[in-house]
């Protein structure tokens, strides 16, 4: 029995023990709170890691020291993965152990999700139309105020700092929100609970779509694993992991089911949650009719990009009265976090900078997708990878410089099309995913505020920075033991020459 033990903690396979209980460990402040005081209607510590017996300062460092623990464990599973979890449903069963574990856990980076349910409630309970009616407007209406008494989603998301905002998401989002919101009673910590579940079944279903698009653990692993994403797709209960799996399901029916109507259709519905799914459609039709001449690849961008419209337009008749059902995508785009821009706001005092520099990529942007998008057109030999990683560059472009209402699981938007991407950028995408986490630590030492995106922005850059300094260290040192490798084979060869 000694041995057994013995063998066991040398075996590799401690390192998934170390894995579960680190997450574990990051529940327990949650676990916590939750026990102390019986329900989440109270938690209004948003950016507070959950535990009110110490300070700001402590909280944080036991967030990071876990975090450090989680990230190193991954990245080993993620190298030693054939010895680790040799088979799939192994894999399958362990992803789903530590997506439970993230279940548990307060959403204390993120408010968003108290917004979602609020907007699905005001829908679904009181038959508002959240793209023209906001919760607040709809809370100090009258005798409305009395709903909030024995309604606690509705006054949960009252209090968010959206609250008096209309909806800024597509109206698929919305329709989950009050399906969600709309069976839970009204009570905050049963739809909490109930998102959180979806959110995990959603979450698996990701890691299914991608081994049946790739075949590959690799992947799998890659996403289903990532501290990055089970932080932010299941703990903070954010839309964008909604997104990937329309967005996986596409590129699903497209590669393995040869079937581009269907493909069409599961990209409209991830664009009727959040807009920039769009930029992947031209990739995605031309690519499917990479064999016809330029000209029927036109004729058939145009056919199944006015289907693709149809299907935006129809899910959107569920809500629209006039054009300011767009009202809300405006408001978030105008708000300004976390990015260089904040950074030029609070050191650069020149009039309308911000907005200049933001027209000016914007132009940019759209002048270098038109041209590229037209270069395709006449392409002779189409190949999908390269396509993807096209694709993938103008989706860091669009994210990092266009975006000035910046947030870190909009990152989550660069992991459907990873398998096809050069391994350099594959690592270095899934390293600012992990760096987002390590530098929203600000926010957990200084509260909410906007100027906090300053400090974030540069430890977002130092470390990807640093990173790109590891990457040019290790191509050159791939480079020189290539040379050594061809130097070698070729003194060899002079040697068999000479006897």
């Amino acid at each position: 029995m000694k041995e057994k033990v013995i063998e066991f903690m040398n075996s590799k396979k401690l390192i998934l023990i170390v894995f579960v209980l680190a997450a574990i460990l990051f529940a327990i402040p949650s676990m916590k709170y939750l026990l102390e005081n019986g329900t989440i209607f109270n938690f209004n510590e948003y950016f507070k890691f959950c535990l009110d017996d110490t300070n700001r300062v402590e909280q944080t460092i036991i967030y990071l020291v876990i975090l450090t623990i989680l990230t190193i464990c991954y990245f080993f599973i993620v190298k030693n993965r054939d010895k680790l979890l040799k088979t799939n449903k192994q894999m399958y069963m362990f992803i789903a152990i530590m997506s439970m574990i993230f279940v548990i856990i307060v959403p204390f980076l993120s408010s968003d999700v108290f917004y979602y349910l609020g907007v699905g409630r005001l829908d679904s309970a009181y038959g508002q139309n959240p793209y023209y009616v906001t919760i607040q407007d709809f809370v100090e209406t009258g005798d409305n105020s009395q709903y909030l008494e024995q309604d606690t989603v509705l006054a949960k998301g009252y209090e968010n700092d959206w609250g008096s905002t209309t909806v800024v998401y597509g109206p698929v989002w919305t329709l989950i929100c009050k399906i969600v919101a709309g069976i839970s009673f009204g009570n905050i910590d049963i739809s909490l609970l109930l998102f959180k579940l979806l959110n995990m079944v959603i979450h698996l279903v990701n890691c299914y779509l991608i081994y049946k698009i790739t075949g590959k653990k690799l992947f799998v692993l890659l996403y289903g694993l990532n501290p990055y994403i089970l932080i932010e797709g299941i703990a903070n209960v954010h839309n964008d992991i909604y997104v990937v799996t329309c967005i996986l399901a596409s590129l699903y029916f497209l590669l393995k089911k040869k079937n581009i109507i269907v493909g069409i259709v599961f990209l409209a519905l991830a664009t009727a949650i959040k807009y920039f799914a769009i930029l992947l459609l031209p990739f995605i039709i031309i690519y499917y009719f990479r064999d016809k001449k330029p000209g029927e690849r036109l004729k058939n961008c145009i056919l199944y990009g006015m289907l693709f419209v149809l299907i935006v337009v129809i899910t959107y008749l569920l809500y629209i009265q006039d054009i300011q059902v767009l009202s809300g995508i405006m408001t978030q785009q105008e708000k300004f976090t976390k990015n260089f821009y904040i950074m030029l706001m609070e050191y650069f005092d020149i009039p309308n900078l911000v907005t200049n520099v933001n027209r000016i990529l914007l132009i940019s942007f759209i002048i270098i997708y038109f041209f590229t998008c037209l270069t395709l057109l006449f392409k002779k030999q189409i190949t999908f990878r390269e396509e993807m990683r096209k694709a993938e560059y103008f989706l860091i472009a669009f994210l990092f410089l266009l975006i000035t209402n910046f947030q870190p699981w909009y990152i989550m938007w660069l992991f459907p099309v990873m398998m096809w991407q050069r391994k350099e950028i594959l690592e270095l995408v899934i390293q600012i995913a992990l760096i987002s986490q390590f530098a929203n630590s600000v926010f957990l030492v200084n509260g909410e505020g906007w100027r906090n995106g300053t400090p974030f922005t540069f430890f977002m850059l130092l470390g990807v920075c640093i990173c790109l300094m590891s990457h040019r260290k290790t191509i050159s040192m791939r480079q020189m033991s290539r040379r050594k490798t061809i130097s070698m084979r070729q003194r060899r060869k002079r040697w068999i020459i000479l006897f």
